[in-house]
Formats: C-alpha cells, structure tokens, sequence
C-alpha cells in the first residue's frame, strides 16, 4: 500500500465514523423504551433563569407558558442583559423578577447566565430550568425536567424543537434537519443509554452542579461547550424527550441564515477542538459516557455530512477509473454514503414525513449546494463572537 492509497483509507474512515454513528443513533430512535419519569417533592424550589437581549416582542409568550406550571415557592428570574429597548419593564409587568446587567466589553449568553447565577446565590435554589426568552414551554415540562435533574443527579435536556413558519422548501428542511439534530439523534443515544449534548434552553440543573460551571464567556455555543465540560466533570447531561421546548425560525431568509451561520460554525470549532479532548480523557478514564459524547460531536451538521461525503465519493471514484489507484477508499467512502441515505430514510420515516414531503426530500441536493459559501465562510471568514439572532 502507497501513501496515497494510506491517505484515501484515512480520509474515508474520518468519514465513515460520523456516517456510522448517525446511524447507530437513528437506528437506536427507532427502539420502544420507556422513559423513567419522577416525582418532585413539594418542597423542592424551581428557579427559572431567562437570559434576555432586546426580547420585548416575544417574551410575554414565554412567561405565559411558564407561569401556570410555577409553584408557589418557584420563580423566574429574567436577565435583561445590554436592553436598549422595554424588555425589562415588560417582564416585570408580567411576574417575572428582572435583573438588569449593563457591560458591552462582555457581550454574550453565557455571561449573562452566570450574572443571573450571581444573583440566585443569594437564595440558591434547588434545580435552575434555563429557558430562551423566544421558547414557549409545553404543559407538565417544568415540574418533569426539575423532577428528572433531582432523581439522575445530572443535567437534563429537554426536547428543543424549532418549526418553520413558512411552506418553503429552505424552511422545512431546516425543520427536518433540526428533527434529526435535536430529537432522533439524542433519542438513539438516550435508548442506548448514552449522554447527549446540550441545546440551549430547556436545561435543568441541580444548584450544587451549575453553581460551580464556569459560564462567563461569549462562546457561540457556550450550551455546547458547558455541556461537554459537565462530562468531563464526570456529570454528563441526559436526555429528557417527555419535557418539551419550542420554537420558531424566523421567516426572514437573511435572518434565518444568519443564526444558522453562527450555529454550525459554532459546531465545526467544537469538533476540532473538543473532540480530540474528549477522546483522550475518555480513553484515559475508561469512560465510555466522555467517547460516546466525542462521537456526537464529531458528526458534523447534517448538510455538511452529505455533500463531503458525496464529494469524496465522487473523488475517489474519478480516482479509481483514471489511475485504478484508492479501491478501498472508494469502497469505504460508498459504504458511508449508502448508511448516511439509510440513516435519513429512516429519519424521514419515523419522523420527518410530517415536516417535509418525500418530493420535497429530493430537492435537499439543491439546499445543501447552497450552503456550500456558510462552510467556505468558516474557512476565510468564521463567526468567532456572539451575536444575537434577530427576530420577525
């Protein structure tokens, strides 16, 4: 074997482990389990921290959601963080205690969340639920994530879904791929018995496991960087798919591609700095809840996914005809090409038929083709600070 055909091994193989591993996810979603549910005792205090940037327009609806699940002794603390507009009166006319935090030098959610932190210590809590100010929070959500963070002791993640607005077909297959990300994937491991990876909202925590987090910084995806830090931690987050969360996309395209630009850039610097770390420490630790977290992460936005892996199919193939140099490569890259189409049939199946129809599915070439300038962007022009999502 030359060096060639070595590199065109490897290169398929670093393809083929995110492909395999969509795949033992999907096929793992499909399984029946019942998932534990737990009693909250009634003298446990819930803490519901909103983090809250220019959020007048939307934030009644969420503390509207909330409110009916509180109990007496619980509250919700909202974050009017950098406001330039009423965010703050409007929270305060609807129950919620405000807290205003003023420092542009520290722009971003994490910091944020550890001012709101700062303030609890004063009368910490017994489980804090974090919830955008853009979510609305589905009936019996409240009590089920507090209830389930006090029986695992670990940090639990609710079910975070975003619909479309609109019927366009951008729309709903960011609906769709949104489906795979944050139900079918973290539904699989959780069958499996396997972490997932935190989302954004929908969190909770024991006071005692967030008190001690290292929030205050403006990652673009500090949701995912604390999340990894709690396993590392030795408390890796569970997935709680009864404990609902929506929200929506904007209907805006320039918006909606510019929240997207910040997610999956946010993602990528996560797979190449995080991934090898936990790896590592799992391996060292013998810690099969750390290397199954690396796993996850290293599967790249789903996009992303299909057209390196067509393109190195591709690749190889034109390789093999023109100097019959790669064979197993090409095997390999083919192999993880047929369990990516496998793995979103199945997807599309189990939960995606509703979203986007089978004709539509067809066009998705189309899509990811058009967000092929996000992923050069990352290349030349990454979004490296936090910038808040504007709304409709």
């Amino acid at each position: 074997m030359n060096f060639i055909e070595a590199t065109l091994i490897f290169i398929s193989v670093l393809l083929l482990i995110p492909s395999f591993v969509f795949f033992i996810q999907t096929i793992s979603a499909c399984l029946k389990t019942n998932q534990k549910t737990s009693n909250l005792a009634d003298n446990t205090t819930i803490a519901v921290l909103i983090p809250a940037h220019n959020e007048s327009s939307g934030i009644i609806a969420t503390l509207n959601s909330i409110h009916p699940q509180l109990r007496p002794q619980d509250r919700i603390i909202v974050v009017a963080d950098n406001c330039n507009d009423d965010t703050a009166d409007v929270a305060a006319e609807h129950g919620a205690d405000v807290i205003k935090r003023y420092d542009l030098a520290n722009l971003g959610k994490g910091y944020a969340l550890d001012f709101g932190l700062k303030h609890l210590s004063k009368n910490p809590p017994d489980i804090v639920i974090i919830i955008d100010a853009d979510c609305l929070l589905e009936e019996n959500a409240l009590i089920q994530l507090a209830a389930r963070a006090l029986d695992s002791d670990r940090p639990v993640q609710g079910l975070y879904l975003m619909y479309s607005k609109g019927n366009d077909l951008k729309s709903k297959v960011s609906e769709f791929a949104w489906c795979v990300k944050n139900l079918v994937r973290p539904l699989g491991y959780a069958n499996l018995g396997c972490p997932c990876q935190l989302m954004g909202t929908g969190m909770a925590f024991k006071w005692s496991t967030l008190s001690k987090a290292d929030l205050a910084n403006g990652n673009i995806v500090e949701d995912m960087k604390l999340g990894i830090d709690l396993a590392i931690a030795g408390i890796p987050p569970v997935f709680h798919s009864s404990s609902k969360v929506i929200s929506y996309f904007p209907l805006a395209s320039e918006i909606q591609s510019g929240q997207k630009v910040r997610w999956e850039h946010g993602h990528l610097s996560m797979i190449f700095t995080e991934t090898p770390r936990l790896l590592l420490k799992g391996f060292l630790k013998k810690d099969i809840n750390l290397i199954a977290m690396a796993l996850d992460l290293a599967v790249p936005p789903l996009a992303l996914l299909v057209l390196l892996i067509l393109g190195y199919v591709g690749l190889t193939g034109i390789l093999l005809t023109l100097t019959e140099v790669g064979l197993l490569g090409f095997k390999l890259a083919l192999f993880a090409l047929v369990l990516l189409i496998i793995s979103i049939a199945i997807a599309w199946l189990g939960w995606g038929k509703n979203i986007i129809s089978l004709r539509s599915l067809l066009y998705i070439p189309i899509y990811m083709i058009l967000k092929v300038p996000n992923y050069f962007k990352y290349l030349f022009k990454r979004q490296k600070t936090w910038n808040k999502t504007d709304r409709d």
